[in-house]
């Protein structure tokens, strides 16, 4: 997902989007998950040259990413999407200056409660072994990058940074995130839940465990057999409700609901629970893994 605070830090995706031939580049890779130079050339009636100029404006963006792999021919460049979602604020109401900013590592949780299937790791191996919760539990899982379990809860402390006359007016997160199935299934829905300071934030349907191909930053050491990355989301609650990637509103919780100011803490919490619709668990994938390379960041924006 790319997210802007406002339209002049998206200017160079919009001057992107602005042709109908890159356009029809992004729709062709997207529903053939992936192409390279040539076959996009063809498919459009284009020349190589007038392909590779579109592609540079594509890559200028941050719209897309290529891989080299190799082919009947040696290498080729093979063309994917990068990003599965665009959000720019239109009518910012704050300031960047106006804003805290942190990364909570994912081993840096301060209570969970997990069930197998289970597990997490560093970006140098595995904690203990698969699927036993006592190693969510030892000193190693500070330095966790992956973590994933089939139901329960995980909560982490935000760092309140907001002083005496401070009103805090939104408060944005984000992070990547996919289910849990056995093993891996692109298909597999799960309920997660959030909350802050025990206040319901709502819940969002995670679609599925993807496994079928690599995440883009994990370790050569990481299996094939796991899931491998998850969908990046920004949750956002202010005094319009909650809201989930922008413009999808999950409650009516306000950020006035939930009583924070300077002296407070912020925890926020995961949840699965086993009597859900969907109880597919979660994974939640730091830096070092997953597509995107990130900690959970959270920006606490104020007045």
């Amino acid at each position: 997902m790319l997210y802007f605070k406002n339209p002049e830090q998206a200017l160079p995706v919009f001057k992107a989007l602005s042709s109908e031939v890159r356009l029809k580049i992004l729709n062709i890779i997207s529903e053939n998950e992936g192409k390279n130079l040539n076959e996009i050339a063809q498919m459009l009636s284009l020349t190589n040259s007038a392909i590779s100029t579109h592609i540079n404006k594509l890559l200028e963006a941050d719209l897309i990413e290529i891989h080299s792999v190799s082919g009947t021919r040696g290498s080729m460049k093979i063309c994917k999407p990068k990003h599965n979602n665009l959000i720019v604020e239109l009518q910012p109401s704050i300031t960047q200056e106006n804003c805290y900013h942190q990364d909570i590592r994912i081993g840096h949780y301060t209570a969970c409660q997990v069930k197998p299937t289970c597990g997490l790791a560093t970006v140098n191996g595995l904690i203990g072994e698969f699927d036993d919760p006592r190693y969510f539990y030892f000193a190693q899982r500070f330095e966790a990058s992956v973590l994933w379990f089939s139901s329960g809860y995980i909560e982490y402390n935000i760092p309140n940074d907001l002083k005496a006359g401070e009103r805090l007016v939104e408060l944005q997160l984000s992070f990547e995130i996919s289910s849990e199935a056995p093993g891996f299934q692109d298909v597999y829905p799960s309920d997660i839940y959030f909350s802050v300071n025990d206040v319901p934030l709502g819940y969002w349907v995670s679609p599925g465990d993807y496994g079928s191909k690599r995440g883009r930053f994990n370790p050569s050491w990481y299996p094939d057999g796991n899931n491998q990355y998850g969908l990046l989301k920004m949750l956002i609650v202010n005094k319009n409700g909650t809201f989930i990637d922008g413009s999808t509103k999950i409650s009516d919780t306000t950020i006035d609901d939930l009583h924070i100011d300077y002296s407070h803490p912020i925890t926020l919490r995961f949840s699965n629970p086993e009597d859900t619709r969907n109880p597919g668990g979660f994974t939640i994938f730091g830096a070092g893994f997953g597509n995107h390379n990130q900690s959970i960041k959270a920006k606490l924006l104020y007045e």
